[in-house]
């Protein structure tokens, strides 16, 4: 059960992490400020630091990971696009930043949740994700 849940954890801990690199890509280019772009710039690299440790971790288990729902993937960049090409100024992208990061939060509480037989690793690495949305959320505040 232990390793089940490990590993059903680090999963959805890959996608969360895949879907928060792709979706700061998608708005990267479209950033005015120069603050806030460092700021995005800066969570990203800490996402994909993450990334490497979660990748050894599931190399350990033998596991190739997860990639994001396409479904939500797909949602996820119609959304950022249509607001984005009626509107894109750096508190549009806030606002997207910010639902996503809600949205991911969410998700990983209801996993850590879900599979609370995983171990201390892998529940550290998903609180260590949860805690990088919220200071993204915190951190872009400013521009909503």
């Amino acid at each position: 059960m232990i390793e089940g849940d490990t590993i059903k954890l680090l999963r959805e801990c890959d996608a969360g992490v895949k879907m928060g690199v792709a979706s700061i890509d998608e708005v990267l280019d479209h950033v005015n400020n120069r603050e806030f772009k460092q700021c995005l710039t800066d969570c990203k690299q800490k996402h994909e630091t993450l990334d490497h440790e979660l990748q050894g971790l599931l190399d350990r288990y033998h596991d190739e990971g997860k990639d994001p729902n396409p479904m939500a993937k797909g949602m996820s960049w119609m959304k950022t696009n249509m607001k984005l090409s009626m509107n894109h100024s750096d508190e549009v992208i806030a606002s997207l930043m910010t639902d996503g990061c809600n949205m991911g939060v969410k998700s990983l509480h209801k996993y850590l949740n879900q599979y609370e037989a995983a171990d201390e690793s892998s529940k550290n690495i998903a609180k260590r994700l949860i805690h990088l949305e919220e200071q993204l959320t915190a951190d872009i505040r400013q521009y909503l």
